[in-house]
């Protein structure tokens, strides 16, 4: 019986009765609710390792056993219609989703779920960040650290990561390819730091990203014929920008007929239009600090692997130079990501990065390296109504005097600001400028190309 039929089944019973709101203590529904758990793992006739079989016998009985309970062990307790249908909706969230945060991983509104400690609990929803609530406005917390550690632990058990005291700080991804980030209580002073970045089942596309409003047509019409001409790409923005988001609606432009390489810390790229990819992911060192593969290990083994394009989901260290130099031999068309406040700094910082391969190069040969190997630097920004845009479009051009030679293509320009909306008015504007690298798209074919332009 789902919860909906089990609701509806003693609604009637219900009628009228004053004390059908949610009024019982948290702490007895969790002891109701563990105590129903153990039952659960008594049982011999469900069979946790089948999953769909269990969830359907655990659905069936959980509602009984509930009611058995409060009947034998909490019948002194004042528990509602809405607290039995709590301590249920616990129980199912607990043994087959992430407890009580389950219900902010299907709400598809929700764009970031913020946990700083069991107590204290974020969202962003509708581009506004709030406390966490559950139908009945109630704030959400968990009833102790244990239990959000429990949490923790079945989000990172699946993909081989490991937290513990001696390594406080991990990056992990959901099923659904969410990103977290876990920061334990070791050196979070508040308690248990959980951070997850939800994305879309479905990547967006570039049509759905211009009609909310984060690039223009034109715009998106001279990217795709980038995309198309092998131009070497790097998606620059803050944290919560949208880079990861652009970088998938980008990557639906490459040819299906190529071979992609898509390298991550943690997998969060999805290519629906590729079939010839291979997904590379990093590894953690095991307990014995050994058998660690890193971005810059999978950039070196990707080249062996004959890639058409190499895709890196963020470079944020040594690996840049293997990326730069991937690009200048023979692997034009990859695409990056990388954290920078505007087009010219993440110039800056790919300097900065490839310094710490420890290669010691001089550093006009990286800026060499950089002016060559990038063609093309897309800026998001996360504006202060909490919208997403695209608000630069920046060609690098080469070097001169010993500095690397930009130009914008486009710019964001904001005009004003729709009070009534809380959003900011602007439009992603074509400069004068014209593209210097033209050459690609002849290579590709496109004859046609000053159109875009």
């Amino acid at each position: 019986m789902s919860v909906e039929k089990y609701i509806k089944s003693i609604q009637d019973k219900a009628s009228g009765n004053k004390k059908s709101e949610s009024i019982g203590n948290k702490e007895v529904k969790m002891q109701i609710m563990n105590a129903v758990k153990n039952k659960i793992s008594d049982s011999r006739d469900i069979d946790i390792f089948n999953i769909e079989s269990a969830k359907e016998k655990i659905e069936n009985s959980a509602i009984k056993w509930i009611e058995e309970e409060i009947n034998n062990e909490f019948r002194n307790e004042i528990l509602s219609i809405h607290d039995k249908y709590e301590i249920y909706d616990l129980l199912i969230n607990s043994i087959f989703g992430f407890g009580i945060i389950e219900p902010l991983l299907k709400d598809k509104e929700v764009t970031e779920i913020m946990i700083n400690g069991p107590k204290s609990i974020y969202i962003e929803k509708n581009r506004k960040i709030q406390r966490a609530k559950d139908k009945r406005g109630k704030e959400l917390q968990f009833s102790s650290g244990e239990e959000l550690r429990n949490v923790i632990d079945k989000i990172v058990s699946p993909i081989n990561r490991k937290v513990d005291e001696s390594n406080p700080i991990v990056d992990a991804r959901l099923p659904d390819g969410s990103r977290v980030n876990v920061v334990l209580d070791t050196i979070s002073l508040d308690g248990t730091a959980v951070t997850i970045r939800k994305f879309p089942e479905k990547p967006y596309t570039m049509e759905e990203l211009q009609n909310f409003g984060t690039i223009s047509e034109r715009a998106a019409e001279l990217l795709k014929i980038m995309v198309k001409s092998r131009y070497n790409i790097i998606v620059s923005g803050g944290t919560g920008s949208g880079k990861t988001t652009f970088l998938n609606a980008l990557s639906m432009y490459i040819p299906k007929d190529e071979r992609i390489i898509t390298i991550e810390d943690s997998a969060e790229l999805k290519f629906t239009q590729v079939e010839n990819m291979v997904r590379l992911e990093t590894r953690p060192a095991n307990l014995e600090s050994k058998g660690q593969i890193d971005i810059r290990d999978l950039v070196k083994t990707s080249l062996r692997m004959r890639p058409n394009r190499i895709i890196v989901g963020e470079i944020r260290g040594g690996e840049a130079l293997d990326m730069l130099q991937a690009m200048n031999t023979g692997h034009d068309g990859s695409l990056s990501t990388g954290h920078a406040n505007s087009s010219e700094d993440m110039l800056l910082r790919l300097e900065t990065m490839a310094l710490m391969a420890g290669m010691e190069l001089p550093l006009e040969s990286i800026k060499r390296q950089i002016a060559s190997s990038i063609d093309i630097i897309i800026h998001l920004n996360k504006l202060r109504d909490g919208t997403r845009k695209v608000v630069q479009i920046t060609e690098v051009l080469g070097m001169e005097n010993k500095e690397i030679k930009t130009k914008d293509l486009y710019v964001f320009k904001e005009t004003g600001y729709d009070e009534e909306k809380d959003e900011i008015i602007g439009e992603l504007t074509r400069t004068e400028n014209e593209i210097n690298n033209n050459k690609k798209f002849i290579t590709a074919g496109i004859k046609n190309y000053s159109d875009y332009l």
